[in-house]
């Protein structure tokens, strides 16, 4: 095994997790990609983007139409098979498979199976970082976000993000993924991230065979 570094990390949660923040905490988290005398950046995705349509706030690989379906699944394809071709190297994804599984499931009544991305996704050795908090502390990660947010009205019903967090603890405990669950209640982006990279030392999440 390389001491090249080339984690692989998929953060999911519902909304107010601070999946965003996190993920640029990892890319500058010196045990994730070692030290940098200047600033760059390891690639940082997101199936939350919103490229099917466009218009702001539209549709894409999460909140995708069923006659979009077929072009979600080769994106899903496509992703994977560059993620395969460029195997010795990092990538961090904030939001991916398991949110789309969770937004279809609960509001279009649609059930994906996605074990044919995992497979190569395991193959590959990406690492499951699901981010939750308490119920409480929703509505003061609630209140800071409304302070920067352009699209205020999605924060208007907290019930929703717990609802759906249940829904990704499941869909993340049935996955074959390594996958580890974190507690970003007190909002300590520095302490969860942290956290993180000691715990992809501790399951090979850091390197690739």
């Amino acid at each position: 095994m390389s001491n090249k570094l080339t984690p692989k990390i998929i953060l999911e949660g519902t909304r107010l997790t601070f999946k965003t923040e996190l993920a640029f905490a990892l890319n500058e988290h010196p045990q994730i990609v070692g030290p940098r005398k200047y600033r760059y950046h390891s690639p940082v995705i997101s199936a939350e983007w919103c490229a099917f349509t466009n218009f702001p706030w539209g549709r894409g690989l999460i909140n995708f139409d069923q006659h979009e379906e077929s072009m979600a699944m080769e994106t899903y394809a496509t992703w994977v098979k560059l993620f395969e071709l460029q195997r010795y190297y990092s990538w961090i994804i904030d939001r991916f498979h398991l949110s789309t599984k969770v937004f279809q499931k609960k509001y279009k009544n649609r059930d994906y199976d996605f074990h044919w991305l995992e497979e190569r996704l395991k193959a590959l050795n990406f690492h499951v970082v699901f981010l939750s908090r308490t119920q409480g502390s929703f509505h003061a990660a609630r209140e800071e976000r409304l302070k920067v947010s352009g699209n205020p009205g999605q924060y208007d019903n907290i019930q929703i993000f717990t609802e759906e967090q249940e829904m990704m603890r499941a869909a993340v405990n049935s996955s074959i993924l390594t996958s580890k669950e974190f507690d970003i209640s007190d909002n300590s982006v520095k302490r969860v991230a942290d956290e993180v990279a000691a715990w992809l030392a501790a399951t090979g999440g850091l390197y690739s065979e």
